[in-house]
């Protein structure tokens, strides 16, 4: 929009007791401006302005929930304290270039999506493009940009509008609109909490709760590029069943991003008959063998607008058009394809990349009303999460400096609100670096996210029995600077498969314990991989740790990313820990050496933890007659809320869902059981538990009525 004058409102409003919002709107032929709205709110408003402020007014104090704000028009600054007069912070507006400044702080800066300089924000200019094209692709991934910056010592800014830059490189970070034309109307949310849960809640109460997502895209996804034949495509799924290698999904590149793939060509949603002869008769095969089918799409338009309930006409179709768009996949839907990969769409703006994940989740609903939907997403924004989009971080490369950065990246962009993220296991681009140990290494990692995909270029070396077979798979390396395939020495190694089997088969034990920690996330804005600083805030070692962090809230996770590593330095926050391997009891607030060998996570378990841990399944859906596994970790109180549903329709929002409570007395040794309030006992109506403490066991029946275990 064209400059504006001095001449602007103020308005002041209450979104909570925590968070208030400072909007600064034009006047234009006496008439005051509109927010514009691009999708990422959950709503437009949370009630009128408590204040309104223009023309020469003098500054003034406002009560916000448990906050003050102090406000001046000339300069244009707002100032937040808490309630007893704490300053939280202080921002300043520029009214000539938009220019808006705030304390940079002496404690680590997090969030603003993923990608982009890690871990620590402090010190960092980011321009906030979008896409593949910005920050270095080859280790760091694309660029998710998200303008929701966490302050570790309380304190949280989303910039709702207008969009631009960040520079953090001095004591007073600076955001700058992307050109002064745009500079107004400015829309920001401050969030102010000793508290980091009250913090990522209310980021959820501003841009919504995430969607739970269906049960089996929680489990292994094995990804494919080039096919040669129908044989081919069902050998792969029959050897995983076989071989007894847990495997949920089978997901399929589309050609033009490869020789031989899915469908026709680029973007088309016509399939191609060398590889899927008889597509619908496939599926079912694939399907009578428990497999998920995910087929990969793009979008060839730069723009997405509407929804999928608008109307569409066939004789005037346009890309352009969710609904027409969406249209495209119905045929394909309807011989029953399972999820989508949403490929490209760098140059979206936000509205449209919103709507592109909006679509992907109410189409599928438009035909099967009551199935959750799939889709594993390139590109999105804040919101993304209200349609359960998946995201992973690009085309990286198979590099041990991308598995690095990888991690920090996961914790970023799990606290920017998109809790559901992966990588391609390997890296995308094969190099040099790509050798049996990095895949291992990152394979193990993998596991530990919540997106637990293998995915990349000399494919068949992302199969877990793929290193020792001789054959990487079609070389697809062409115009990649720096891509290798890897030495033939490589692909003879007998360790890879049953160190992958062993992750594949930790994955799925933990899934009642996962699954419950995603709900959680939907509940509360909770991310599943948590950085330490969300639940150790009093802790500097902890809050400023890159390269650990949470999985849930009791799991310590310490990926191994150095080439040859014999030995990992652990950082144990406070308190006592137990190593999940060893059993070993360990004090935290300190750091050490944990030796490690190739087939070892180093991974801790908090004292006072309940791990419910099922049996191991082939896929997330199978029927297996053992009973759960509910280990109790002693040295402090402990409650844990097992979660349970059909893991494949709505029916749990209508009450069809099982959560019990379980509450762990230190002093006194006991457990106890009781369902959770508001729901109720699934089949089978009696539970065949195992409770473990330690080197003690004892067996027990729940059927729903409270029951306490002694020890």
């Amino acid at each position: 929009m064209a400059a504006v004058s001095r001449d602007c409102e103020v308005q002041i409003a209450i979104v909570s007791a925590h968070t208030v919002r400072l909007t600064v709107l034009p006047i234009q032929n006496g008439k005051v401006a509109d927010t514009p709205f691009n999708g990422a709110l959950v709503r437009e408003s949370w009630g009128p302005p408590i204040a309104r402020l223009r023309g020469q007014e003098l500054g003034q104090a406002i009560q916000s929930g448990n906050l003050r704000v102090r406000a001046s028009l000339d300069p244009l600054s707002f100032t937040i304290s808490t309630a007893d007069g704490v300053e939280v912070q202080t921002l300043s507006a520029d009214r000539s270039t938009g220019i808006v400044s705030f304390a940079t702080g002496k404690s680590p800066l997090l969030g603003l999506g993923e990608g982009g300089p890690q871990f620590d924000r402090r010190g960092s200019v980011d321009t906030m493009i979008n896409g593949q094209v910005g920050y270095h692709l080859e280790t760091h991934g694309g660029r998710v940009p998200i303008p929701w910056i966490i302050g570790t010592a309380g304190w949280a800014i989303f910039f709702h509008q207008p969009f631009g830059t960040f520079d953090f490189t001095e004591p007073q970070s600076r955001f700058a609109p992307a050109s002064p034309d745009t500079r107004f109307p400015l829309d920001i949310f401050v969030v102010a909490s000793p508290d980091p849960a009250t913090i990522m809640a209310e980021y959820a109460r501003l841009t919504g709760h995430a969607e739970l997502p269906p049960l089996w895209s929680l489990g292994y996804q094995q990804s494919h590029r080039t096919l040669a034949s129908r044989e081919e495509v069902l050998a792969e799924a029959k050897t995983f069943r076989e071989k007894k290698l847990p495997c949920d999904a089978l997901v399929y590149l589309g050609t033009g991003f490869c020789p031989s793939g899915w469908n026709t060509e680029n973007g088309s949603f016509s399939w191609n008959l060398q590889v899927f002869p008889d597509p619908r008769k496939m599926i079912d095969e694939l399907h009578k063998d428990n497999f998920r089918v995910v087929l990969h799409d793009v979008i060839l338009t730069d723009k997405l607008r509407g929804s999928v309930h608008d109307s569409c006409k066939l004789s005037e179709f346009d890309e352009a058009e969710a609904s027409c768009y969406w249209d495209a996949h119905r045929k394909d839907f309807a011989m029953g394809v399972d999820g989508w990969w949403p490929d490209e769409g760098d140059p979206l703006d936000i509205p449209s990349r919103l709507g592109r994940n909006r679509m992907h989740w109410e189409g599928p609903q438009l035909d099967r009303p009551n199935e959750r939907p799939y889709a594993l997403h390139r590109n999105g924004y804040a919101g993304m999460q209200r349609y359960a989009s998946f995201l992973w971080s690009g085309d990286v490369y198979s590099k041990w400096e991308t598995l690095k950065m990888q991690v920090p990246i996961a914790i970023n962009t799990s606290l920017s609100g998109i809790p559901y993220w992966g990588t391609d296991i390997g890296g995308f681009v094969p190099t040099k670096d790509f050798t049996a140990e990095l895949y291992l290494r990152w394979f193990q990692f993998g596991a530990f996210c919540t997106l637990f995909r293998s995915h990349g270029r000399t494919w068949k070396l992302r199969l877990p029995w793929g290193w020792n077979t001789g054959d990487p798979g079609p070389i697809e390396i062409r115009n990649y600077d720096g891509a290798a395939i890897p030495d033939a020495s490589q692909l003879h190694n007998e360790q890879v498969e049953p160190i992958c089997r062993k992750y594949l088969e930790l994955r799925y034990r933990m899934l009642p314990y996962l699954y419950s920690a995603v709900r959680e996330c939907t509940v509360t804005g909770l991310p599943v991989m948590r950085a330490l600083w969300l639940h150790y805030t009093d802790d500097p070692k902890a809050v400023e740790c890159p390269d650990e962090y949470l999985w849930g809230r009791d799991i310590l996770v310490v990926p191994v990313v150095e080439n040859g590593a014999n030995s990992r330095k652990i950082y144990l926050p406070r308190g006592v820990w137990y190593d999940f391997w060893t059993r070993e009891r360990l004090e935290g607030g300190r750091e050490f050496m944990r030796p490690v060998d190739l087939e070892t996570i180093p991974l801790y378990v908090r004292a006072g933890t309940i791990l419910p841990l099922g049996p191991v399944k082939q896929y997330t859906g199978e029927q297996v007659d053992q009973p759960l596994s509910v280990s109790i970790y002693p040295g402090a109180d402990a409650s844990f809320l097992l979660y349970e549903d059909d893991g494949r329709s709505f029916n749990y929002r209508k009450g069809e869902w099982m959560g019990v409570h379980l509450t762990w007395n230190d002093a006194q040794r006991t457990l106890t059981l009781s369902l959770a309030l508001g729901s109720r006992l699934l089949p089978p109506l009696q539970r065949n538990l195992e409770v473990k403490l330690l080197d003690a066991e004892k067996h027990i029946m729940f059927d729903g009525r409270p029951i306490k275990v002694r020890f």
